[in-house]
């Protein structure tokens, strides 16, 4: 995944580059989520790959901490409007994911699913190529509950609702079947350069 150098605050005319339609910066990291927040140990985390109901391949943490290492830093932007520039995260790429489990991808789609039983769709091309992790580290310090510790899956090029929190698995659909807020109106894919927030955006 690529790391974009910038430190520092960006001055004006750079920050607009980087901010998508509507978004603004902040330097806090907000916490948005849809209940109380899952206290999820990791001696009984395991993150499992499956095809429908049937699992391809499962980690605890333990393998799962053996996996190869990624780093990526760069930026995020919520649906709610906010961005934050040069968040750094550390996991295991979607792309080592299926190496580890010695798949290809048998289908297109994905559903990241949650331990507050919270799902979300992705195409697998936005997870491949580099794009997505299963992100452990946030700033280089084990990521806190309220942002979705133990671990959340990363798609930071899409809006960080795609970015699920508490990530437990990913479930390969045949089709691409939509998730808790794409049920309830948000945009199937959700650009942040082509606002997609909502579903007709």
């Amino acid at each position: 995944m690529a790391t974009r150098g910038f430190t520092g605050r960006p001055p004006a005319a750079a920050i607009r580059e980087r901010l998508p339609p509507g978004q603004y910066l902040t330097d806090d990291f907000p916490v948005l989520q849809l209940g109380p927040t899952p206290r999820v140990s990791t001696e009984g985390w395991r993150f499992t790959l499956r095809q429908g109901a049937r699992p391809l391949a499962s980690w605890t943490w333990d393998e799962f901490a053996q996996l190869p290492r990624t780093r990526w830093s760069g930026d995020i932007h919520c649906v709610t409007k906010w961005s934050k520039f040069d968040t750094a995260w550390e996991g295991v790429s979607f792309d080592d994911l299926l190496a580890a489990a010695g798949l290809e991808a048998p289908t297109g789609f994905v559903l990241a699913e949650g331990h507050d039983d919270y799902t979300t769709n992705v195409p697998v091309a936005d997870l491949t190529g580099g794009k997505a992790m299963v992100a452990t580290l946030y700033d280089g310090k084990p990521i806190p509950p309220d942002h979705g510790g133990p671990a959340r899956l990363l798609v930071p090029h899409l809006y960080f609702w795609k970015s699920a929190k508490w990530v437990k698995g990913l479930r390969f659909t045949e089709r691409d079947e939509a998730g808790f807020w794409e049920l309830r109106g948000y945009h199937m894919y959700g650009d942040p350069w082509r606002e997609q927030r909502f579903t007709g955006d």
